[in-house]
């Protein structure tokens, strides 16, 4: 496979930018670590808007000296530019009741590639929209950027309305520190595809694994918690994924003993992964890429915002937290409460 393009500071045109209102539909996680950022790197104040209800998230964002604006049509009206920074799953209905409102050569910026993969955002063909993705929690992106460092980002151009998408695309991500390290050419499909085969295939094996290995050990004779803390809750895996990002998926089995490496090598080449392959290919092809699981969330968006039972994903984990594991670890945090809290201290 080709390598993909990498964006640099140096890529990237800011005056682009200059005189633009540049409006946030959102303030959480990542709207704020955003909206910061772009104001450090020099937009002006009065520049940028802050859409958002009445709510927590708005209280933080006049906290923050920015405007904000509670009317969401008001704000889509004046946007240049709109980061569109709110759950996947309520951006169709927010966004399409607002798109009718907007400039015809306005720039959509999403983070996520999940609604414009699946046509569900209703943008003019005029209009350019653009992914702007930064591969980690907000926190870390605005963190980061105060650091001086950048960060890894995604960035694409999925309609080019105006002839100069591209080119703003990359003024965006460098306003946000994406380019301060490189930002990674990509599509809302590839994004799309890798997060959700990691949420539907990778994840959901790993949780398996760790089930049916915790259900062997505990039928070994090991107690529950031994078997919590040699798992997971001595935070090894963490640190494991910590030095795997900073070594090498490979490499990093070297900070471990002798006997680690050679038990997690061998046994890692004498599985040949053809069936959990098929797998992922099947989850990939059968239910991402062909709209299935799209469109069974769609059908079940409106259950998924109740309190109770009649909510499918609270029924998903009152089933995951009945598995033995589920309850071996309740009954540990319940007797070790006050060891777990002065972990946190």
């Amino acid at each position: 496979m080709p390598s993909a393009k990498i964006y640099y500071d140096s890529d990237a045109d800011l005056s682009l930018l200059t005189g633009q209102k540049i409006v946030f539909l959102g303030f959480g996680n990542q709207g704020a670590a955003q909206a910061q950022n772009l104001r450090d790197s020099g937009i002006p104040n009065e520049d940028i808007l802050i859409a958002n209800r009445e709510d927590s998230y708005a209280e933080d964002a006049k906290a923050k000296g920015f405007l904000v604006e509670h009317d969401f049509k008001k704000a889509a009206s004046v946007a240049d530019v709109l980061f569109l920074l709110i759950p996947d799953q309520v951006q169709p209905g927010v966004f399409n009741a607002i798109a009718v409102h907007m400039k015809p050569t306005s720039t959509i910026v999403i983070a996520s590639g999940y609604n414009v993969f699946f046509k569900l955002l209703e943008c003019k063909p005029e209009q350019n929209v653009v992914m702007v993705a930064p591969r980690m929690i907000g926190s870390s992106v605005r963190s980061l950027y105060q650091k001086g460092k950048g960060f890894p980002c995604f960035v694409s151009v999925e309609q080019n309305g105006t002839g100069n998408a591209l080119a703003i695309a990359l003024a965006i991500a460098r306003v946000i520190g994406a380019t301060k390290a490189g930002a990674i050419a990509s599509s809302a499909r590839e994004e799309t595809a890798m997060d959700l085969l990691a949420e539907q295939a990778l994840w959901p094996n790993i949780i398996m694994l760790f089930r049916e290995a915790f259900n062997v050990l505990q039928e070994a004779g090991c107690s529950d918690e031994a078997l919590c803390y040699e798992m997971w809750m001595s935070k090894e895996p963490a640190e494991i994924f910590e030095r795997a990002a900073e070594d090498g998926f490979i490499k990093q089995l070297k900070h471990h003993s002798i006997v680690s490496q050679y038990g997690q090598l061998s046994g890692a080449n004498a599985l040949d992964g053809v069936q959990a392959r098929e797998h992922f290919k099947h989850i990939l092809n059968n239910q991402i890429l062909n709209g299935v699981f799209c469109r069974h969330l769609s059908s079940i968006e409106s259950k998924l915002e109740v309190q109770g039972p009649e909510n499918p994903l609270e029924a998903l984990y009152e089933k995951a937290e009945q598995t033995e594991l589920g309850r071996a670890e309740k009954r540990v945090r319940s007797r070790l409460a006050d060891l777990l809290a002065g972990a946190k201290e």
